[in-house]
């Protein structure tokens, strides 16, 4: 959003509004960094609605709140940390905001803050969809679906730095979403209406979690363009707002994944997905830091769950199997990993495919989510 005139922006704000969005722009703005501008976040106002913009160079966001009265159009560049504070703290339904020069003035009924910026000039460059058309588009409560069925699965703070991300992989008119930590593997699979051919690349896990907080209120388009290095994604909400998001991608090669998916499963159990996450939850209570796995026992109707800790005690639970097929097996688990697969599982029951003890075990729910899970020993 170019303005033509510089002059003393102006606005009148709704407070709910500016502290939700205030929200997501400081998750994207540097925490330490020589560059003070990079802390900040650019305030514009023009044609009726209030855009806020913020960069760490490697991801960029851009919001607009159209519940606001704009008096005059104008710009401001101030540390987003302080101005989130200052709105969060004031009680009124709507707040007034002055810029004054390299200063911002926030006005409730019983209080006033002037926070010192810096001038515009200064502002990181925040990269814009623009006009040109998307390589595919997503309904938002779809994306979202996808996204919690795979993201949570990703490494956090890993030597592979491909892995500290998710791959995207689209063919056509299916998009799937993989992470993984080494340890774990998860496949979301959901449609989309994209151009033709393929597409594949590593988004930043810090992206994908912005990305999920954009998409809160499950309505709306995503419009996403993948070019130079770079993903664009462009969230158009129902009620008229409107959010891009932009990151660098993740250099290196994903994981050959598809070559982890275990075969020829000969064991095969369909649960409950809420008695087994309320089983495995209370075998967790007895694990420590030295034995942080649980024993699954399959046998006919039955799974019994088991976990001890040396110095706290055992527990032992069972849970009815819907049905089951091969010879009995015992095979241990993180059960940390299994309830986070369980969590997002979003049906009534899940099926739990095994071969060995030493083998993964993979968990289906439906046809849109496979998890591959790494056995521990419990020796």
């Amino acid at each position: 959003m170019a303005v033509k005139e510089m002059m003393n922006m102006k606005a009148c704000c709704d407070r709910d509004a500016l502290v939700e969005a205030m929200g997501l722009i400081t998750g994207v703005v540097a925490g330490r960094t020589p560059t003070p501008a990079l802390q900040c976040v650019r305030m514009t106002g023009q044609d009726g609605v209030m855009q806020l913009a913020a960069s760490d160079t490697e991801i960029s966001l851009t919001l607009t709140i159209d519940r606001v009265d704009l008096e005059n159009d104008g710009e401001a560049l101030v540390p987003a940390d302080k101005f989130a504070q200052i709105a969060k703290s004031c009680d009124d339904a709507t707040l007034t905001i002055v810029g004054d020069d390299n200063a911002l003035v926030v006005r409730s009924s019983d209080s006033r803050f002037k926070v010192f910026g810096f001038p515009i000039s200064e502002a990181a460059n925040v990269p814009e969809f623009g006009e040109v058309e998307p390589d595919f588009t997503m309904d938002a409560a779809a994306l979202k679906a996808i996204m919690e069925k795979s993201t949570f699965a990703a490494a956090t703070d890993h030597s592979r730095y491909a892995i500290n991300g998710v791959l995207l992989d689209r063919n056509g008119n299916q998009v799937r979403l993989v992470a993984t930590n080494g340890h774990r593997l998860a496949i979301a699979t959901g449609s989309c209406d994209g151009t033709e051919g393929t597409q594949k690349c590593i988004i930043p896990t810090k992206a994908m979690t912005l990305l999920k907080r954009l998409l809160h209120d499950d309505n709306g388009t995503v419009s996403i363009r993948v070019e130079g290095g770079q993903i664009i994604v462009h969230v158009s909400h129902e009620q008229g707002t409107t959010a891009t998001l932009s990151s660098n991608l993740v250099e290196g090669t994903f994981p050959p994944f598809e070559d982890v998916i275990p075969k020829d499963l000969d064991r095969k159990a369909t649960i409950a997905t809420d008695a087994l996450n309320k089983a495995i939850r209370r075998a967790h209570l007895m694990t420590n830091e030295e034995s942080r796995g649980v024993r699954l026992a399959f046998d006919g109707d039955t799974l019994q769950i088991t976990s001890r800790a040396p110095e706290t005690g055992e527990a032992e639970i069972e849970v009815p199997i819907t049905s089951f097929t091969g010879e009995r097996l015992e095979i241990g688990f993180n059960p940390v990993y299994i309830m986070d697969a369980l969590k997002v599982a979003g049906s009534d029951e899940i099926t739990i495919e095994l071969k060995k003890s030493e083998k993964p075990g993979l968990i289906r729910s439906g046809n849109n989510f496979t998890y591959i899970i790494m056995p521990v020993s419990l020796t």
